[in-house]
């Protein structure tokens, strides 16, 4: 059974860092894309970052400069750098996999609270 566990938000200032988690198993993202998502109060979810096995990223136009996907040399982890963070920011973030047999997962999220 595959898991995702997200770890990492917390609150901060605005201008500060964040580094999110996304831990599974199995070397997962040696053969998925993993992708973050977030969902703010009262808006739907958005995809933030998303990078490809073969390394190539994405982002959503606000992150960009800002945010980097990443993924750790055991390939059991995903992350999410998040400099310069701004109220705008706040949101639950999600992890999200996607296997070659278009099987999808996600983690149960972790929430950011950008906020002076």
């Amino acid at each position: 059974q595959v898991q995702l566990v997200e770890s990492g938000g917390g609150s901060v200032h605005p201008g500060g860092s964040l580094r999110l988690s996304c831990r599974t198993s199995d070397r997962l993202f040696s053969f998925s894309d993993p992708t973050w998502y977030r969902q703010a109060p009262g808006r739907e979810r958005e995809l933030v970052a998303t990078m490809t096995a073969g390394g190539q990223t994405r982002y959503v136009d606000s992150v960009k400069g800002r945010f980097t996907i990443s993924i750790g040399d055991d390939k059991n982890t995903a992350y999410l750098q998040m400099n310069a963070l701004t109220p705008e920011d706040t949101a639950i973030y999600y992890c999200h996999a996607l296997v070659p047999d278009g099987t999808e997962y996600w983690g149960k999220g972790t929430l950011v609270i950008v906020s002076s």
